[in-house]
């Protein structure tokens, strides 16, 4: 279910929404930018927040806050995990997140991927001229650049004649994968790596080795350290994962560093950990500019059709040069 958890750092941007629900000037879309894990789903919760509490005590704040928190209020709808086949089929795994139906997705043909179709778009819809109990209605859509040509013109339609009243949360990790038309008619927020201070809170309560780590790999993004904190099966899967990233620097033989690629050869979430280590750890290296080259390559070739196995191996020799 949705956290409504502290902003952590951003603060030009809660000032800004701020300024917004002060002056009573909610414009009808809001589209939060930037990479994963700095905190853009966080904030936009924490705006419907301010919206849907506005003018009441604090004992009606409370039950609104635990109403959008289990994703029942009326005057908020959500739509973020997807059913997919054979990836995501639990409902109520779906439902902590999303509270827009779904059944459509998983009759034949069957969904098979993350993206935002126009069917879905057309039941959101259905849901969004429903009445509402307040003054706004706020709908919170997480990675928008999921919708496929279709589902994005039909949404367009959505933002250039909204109900009355309702206020779109938009979230994306790519402003050009949008259409610029849905991007013209949304107040965009720009989401940043925040500064090893603001994100020092988060590990006061770690070791210094698991505190530096965490803020290593986090790259600026307290999403990052939240979870890792909240799974220790993951940190302790990404520590195994930089130590076998550190590894490949220092082999002495291409089939040391063949070995070590292994995960690269498919696609997947694996595939996708192990660069991240990679570069990771390649700057703990030091400046190499040949490694730093042949890696910058290697992302870039991964972006293709080509035969992920031969663009490791050639890689490796290129490093190993």
């Amino acid at each position: 279910m949705p956290k409504l958890r502290p902003v952590i750092g951003h603060e030009g941007v809660l000032e800004q929404l701020s300024q917004d629900l002060e002056a009573d000037n909610i414009v009808h879309a809001y589209l939060f930018s930037g990479p994963g894990h700095l905190g853009k789903v966080v904030a936009a919760l924490w705006f419907v927040e301010q919206m849907l509490c506005e003018g009441k005590n604090d004992e009606e704040k409370q039950q609104v806050r635990s109403q959008i928190e289990r994703l029942t209020h009326p005057d908020f709808l959500m739509l973020d995990q997807l059913w997919i086949e054979d990836v995501c089929e639990d409902w109520d795994v779906i439902a902590q997140t999303s509270n827009i139906a779904q059944k459509h997705r998983s009759k034949k043909p069957a969904a098979k991927t993350d993206i935002i179709s126009i069917d879905d778009v057309r039941i959101l819809q259905e849901r969004l001229h429903e009445t509402g109990v307040g003054k706004r209605r706020c709908c919170l859509i997480r990675s928008i650049e999921r919708m496929q040509d279709a589902a994005a013109n039909a949404f367009l339609k959505i933002l250039e004649e909204p109900p009355p009243g309702l206020v779109f949360l938009l979230t994306t990790q790519s402003l050009s994968r949008l259409l610029p038309t849905i991007v013209s008619r949304s107040r965009v927020l720009h989401f940043h790596p925040l500064p090893k201070k603001d994100l020092l809170p988060l590990v006061s309560d770690l070791s210094d080795d698991d505190a530096q780590f965490l803020l290593h790999i986090a790259q600026g993004a307290p999403g990052i350290i939240q979870n890792l904190k909240e799974d220790s099966d993951l940190l302790l899967s990404h520590k195994q994962i930089h130590g076998q990233a550190q590894s490949f620097w220092h082999a002495l033989t291409l089939r040391q560093q063949l070995d070590l690629l292994k995960p690269l050869h498919t696609r997947g979430e694996e595939a996708d950990l192990f660069l991240l280590h990679l570069a990771l750890s390649l700057r703990e290296e030091g400046s190499d500019l040949q490694k730093t080259k042949a890696i910058s390559r290697l992302l870039k070739d991964f972006q293709t059709n080509a035969h992920r196995q031969l663009l490791t191996q050639r890689f490796a020799m290129e490093v190993l040069q």
